[in-house]
């Protein structure tokens, strides 16, 4: 490595020269560094520069025997001993300079002062050396030889750096990380050189060194300034998102309490416009827009009623009967939103989701009467977003409808009223938050009730299934009613919104039926079950306990329940109008405080044997049966055909009859693409690729496929209410599948409703499979080809 340096060093020393030159240049020209650190800078490149220039020239003229060449050896010999202590003493300026403007220091540290002396010291002593050869002496052959005190000339270099490095480990947090880093290199870096030098005869690694970490510090200044520069720019890019956000609170406190204004006129507005906004911008989430699309929508959303405001008060009053007059006025409604918000001229999608929000995709809406695509599409999403929120809201004229109802009407109108890219999405919207109010209802129902009047006070459903669900309670006679008559009880229904209800209204909206009421002794009311009959009972002797306790389950239309008290227990059968009836146990009483209500699904499901059953099977399959056994579905996906492994192209044909009980449109057939290892639905290694309704919907659950779906309604589509009609009188289906590897092609056509789906699955499977099933529908007759 020595040898490798003393060959070449002459070149490494030029090379060095050139870069403290071109440093030098560039500091001489560079503005964003202070003007006295910047001096500072230059200094010691300039110094660094002649260092070297003068140790290469002591090599280069060492041993000539002329004139010049005994002249230029001293010269340069003691240009670098000179130097030497002269570059200490300009790094010792860079750090008062740093610690002055950085640090704030007004005063020189003492350690700097004592370093600042002591290298204007070394710098006299070369001089002296220069003519006493202290330092170093010359041969009769003009060759450099070290002095008797040639080792003095490592105070300066060795001992003052260190003493500057005690001051800045000392000043650490004035410093950053990159310009720490720097002041440790440049004064260790040649310390560790200059021990190494004084074994290493005849190679100047030390002023090399000197050198290099010169260049360096100014390449870690640059670095350190960069970080100054991205951090001041991050902190102004954190003040502008800072200032944008704060515009953005202003802009939504006022949009907002600009429609709380608005929303004053009609008490039943109160909130609809944030509920609007709301489902508009999940809508656009959901679509795959970015944040800030979905922000504009948001807004648009907010503001596309504020037309309302122009709107005469007695007009909003009478909207339950409104007369031409009316009408016309109430139309009006677009045109004057588009007026009041067409002044904010930086945001212009505000207007045009305002004006346009009434259109209909069939071209049937106001006030221009455009029809698909040439409605804006904020406009669009607004539509589908302000019907589900009108259509779920109490009305001044109506009760809210419940969000099954708004579903069916999506599904209904989904390219004909909406578009049917962002109907589906409300769709599926709709199905998400209906699976988490749930899983909500099992997290928060009531642990408590305080009963007076028999069903003043009723929790809300608890749903059975063919889960066993176990209910417990503490039961005590109420403190108010003191001698009265007391116990609790349950009630046996069905409900959509799992709720007892009374008035007629809700009874129809919620398709409420009620079965029973049951006490915890030998009374029960049968409303409307089929037949209730009680299987077991048993007298306990009285105690002080207060426990009550219920354990029900449910087997196709039949239901167990167990029912134990302090001084009774009894287990009924109780045999519903259908299997496609839906079954809760509201917990009820009279004079009585229940608390401590635990509800806890075991896990444990029941089987065709564990329920006996006390009426007759109710059956709607009782046809011919061909290829594949007839099933009948009561409730959604509750049978499934087995899987028929699809191979190249598959052709099944089917009747299919829509059950009594069924009320809406997707109460039809569905195609179900999947894998499993036994070719059954919910077998090992379950892959659901696609589920298909032949009312025109599609549902894909996993991410282990890609559906491209397509359905279109065809002249020959009779309506929505004939569809239904002709579905429960019964029809035949055909239904094709064609598969080339992993992509599958399913086309069927019923009463116009022509469906397309492309299936491409992401991890191919050999036997993939198709099954029937459905929700409240029988299917028979099922052939293959």
């Amino acid at each position: 490595m020595f040898e490798l340096i003393r060959e070449n060093q002459l070149n490494i020393m030029l090379l060095l020269c050139g870069a403290c030159a071109s440093i030098t240049l560039l500091l001489i020209i560079t503005r964003f560094i202070s003007n006295s650190r910047k001096n500072v800078l230059i200094l010691m490149e300039v110094i660094a520069f002649f260092l070297l220039w003068f140790d290469r020239l002591a090599y280069i003229y060492s041993g000539v025997e002329t004139k010049k060449g005994y002249n230029m050896v001293r010269v340069s010999n003691f240009a670098v001993f000179f130097l030497t202590s002269a570059i200490v003493c300009g790094f010792n300026m860079y750090l008062i300079d740093w610690l002055k403007h950085e640090g704030g220091m007004k005063e020189t540290p003492a350690r700097l002062r004592f370093v600042a002396i002591v290298s204007i010291l070394g710098m006299l002593l070369s001089i002296v050396s220069a003519f006493t050869g202290l330092y170093y002496y010359f041969d009769e052959t003009n060759r450099y030889h070290r002095g008797p005190g040639f080792l003095i000339a490592y105070i300066v270099p060795i001992i003052c750096p260190i003493v500057q490095f005690t001051l800045i480990v000392k000043k650490r947090k004035l410093f950053s990380r990159i310009i720490f880093l720097s002041l440790v290199l440049y004064i260790f870096v040649p310390i560790v050189c200059g021990v190494i030098q004084i074994f290493a005869y005849g190679i100047s690694i030390v002023n090399m060194s000197m050198v290099v970490v010169s260049i360096f510090l100014y390449i870690f200044t640059y670095l350190d300034i960069n970080d100054e520069v991205e951090r001041i720019h991050e902190m102004e890019m954190d003040d502008l998102k800072e200032e944008q956000n704060s515009i953005k609170r202003l802009f939504e406190q006022t949009a907002t309490a600009f429609v709380k204004a608005v929303e004053r006129k009609d008490d039943f507005s109160k909130g609809h416009s944030e509920r609007v906004a709301t489902y508009a911008r999940r809508i656009a989430e959901i679509y795959g827009k970015n944040e800030e699309e979905c922000e504009r929508v948001y807004y648009a959303a907010l503001l596309h009623d504020v037309g309302i405001i122009g709107v005469p008060d007695n007009v909003i009053k009478n909207e339950a009967n409104p007369d031409k007059w009316d009408y016309e006025v109430m139309r009006k409604k677009p045109e004057i939103g588009r007026e009041i918000l067409s002044d904010i001229t930086e945001y212009p999608y505000l207007s045009q989701a305002a004006y346009y929000s009434h259109e209909r995709y069939n071209g049937t809406g106001y006030p221009e009467g455009l029809s698909g695509t040439d409605i804006p599409e904020i406009a669009r999403i607004v539509a589908v977003a302000d019907a589900f929120a009108t259509m779920t809201s109490k009305k001044r004229y109506r009760e809210a409808k419940p969000e099954f109802v708004a579903r069916e009407a999506f599904v209904k109108g989904s390219g004909e009223e909406f578009d049917p890219d962002f109907a589906n999405i409300m769709i599926k919207i709709i199905d998400e938050d209906t699976d988490e109010k749930k899983q909500e209802e099992l997290s928060k129902n009531a642990t408590e009730l305080h009963c007076e009047e028999y069903r003043d006070t009723i929790s809300s459903g608890i749903e059975i299934d063919r889960e066993k669900v176990k209910i417990s309670f503490e039961c005590e006679p109420s403190k108010e009613s003191e001698g009265a008559y007391s116990a609790p009880s349950i009630i046996l229904f069905e409900s959509f919104d799992k709720r007892v209800h009374n008035n007629a209204k809700t009874i129809s909206a919620y398709y409420y039926l009620e079965y029973a009421e049951v006490w915890f002794d030998n009374n029960i009311i049968d409303t409307a079950a089929r037949k209730i009959e009680v299987t077991k009972s048993e007298i306990r002797e009285a105690s002080d306990d207060s426990h009550y306790e219920i354990t029900a389950a449910r087997y196709e239309d039949h239901l167990k329940i167990r029912m134990t008290s302090p001084t009774y227990m009894k287990e009924i059968i109780v045999a519903l109008p259908s299997g496609s009836k839906g079954a809760y146990i509201g917990i009820t009483g009279e004079h009585c405080d229940i608390t401590d209500i635990v509800v806890e699904y075991t896990g444990v499901s029941v089987g065709t044997y564990d329920i006996p059953r006390i009426a007759d099977e109710i059956s709607y399959i009782d046809r011919i049966e061909s290829d594949i056994k007839n099933i009948q579905i009561d409730r959604t996906r509750s049978a499934t055909t087995e899987g028929i492994e699809i191979e190249d192209r598959l052709q099944i044909n089917f009747h299919t009859m829509s059950l009594p009980d069924s009320k809406f449109v997707w109460h039809c057939p569905y195609i179900v693409l999947f894998y499993s290892d036994n070719n059954m639905v919910g077998g090992p290694n379950y892959r659901e690729y696609a589920l298909i309704k032949l009312n025109g919907e599609n549902e894909v659950k996993g991410n282990y496929a890609e559906n491209r779906f397509n359905m279109k309604r065809k002249a020959e589509f009779p309506g929505w209410e004939e569809w239904k009609t002709v579905n429960q009188k019964g029809m035949e289906c055909e239904v094709v599948i064609e598969r080339s590897g992993n992509r599958i092609v399913t086309t069927t056509e019923n009463l116009g409703i022509e469906i397309k789906n492309i299936t491409t699955i992401n991890e191919l499977k050999d036997n993939v499979c198709v099954a029937l099933t459905g929700d409240q529908c029988a299917l028979t007759d099922i052939r293959l080809k």
